[in-house]
């Protein structure tokens, strides 16, 4: 309780406003800056994605290489910065294939759950 109360303390001092949003919500959003040739839905976001998941991993790579794996709190941030690159190519892609991301979320806790339940969260395969 005495960590919540300092955070609250410190979002008053820099006058933070904590937003939240749906994943739908975020979607929209992004879909407002959305701006590729028709004929590329589908193959643009999928390449875009990759590329920004790679970033992610990059910089991963060089805090174990230069910063002897110290993840300082401005090197998390750089990281989910590009982590919301991802989310935007995610949230693209999801709408190019004809899904809203809560649908999505939704159906990966399903999937999740059922291998839970079915002891068959490790291994490989699509259809566990």
């Amino acid at each position: 309780m005495r960590i919540f109360k300092l955070f609250c303390y410190f979002c008053t001092i820099v006058n933070l406003q904590i937003k939240t949003m749906t994943l739908n919500e975020y979607q929209q959003h992004a879909l407002e800056t959305a701006i590729y040739p028709d004929d590329r839905r589908i193959i643009y976001p999928t390449l875009g994605l990759t590329g920004e998941a790679g970033e992610v991993a990059d910089k991963v790579k060089k805090v174990i290489r230069d910063a002897h794996e110290e993840f300082t709190p401005e090197k998390k941030l750089e990281i989910v910065k590009e982590i919301g690159d991802v989310m935007w190519y995610c949230a693209t892609l999801a709408r190019d294939l004809g899904y809203e991301l809560d649908d999505v979320a939704q159906m990966n806790v399903d999937k999740l759950r059922s291998r839970m339940q079915r002891n068959h969260l490790t291994g490989s395969g699509d259809n566990r």
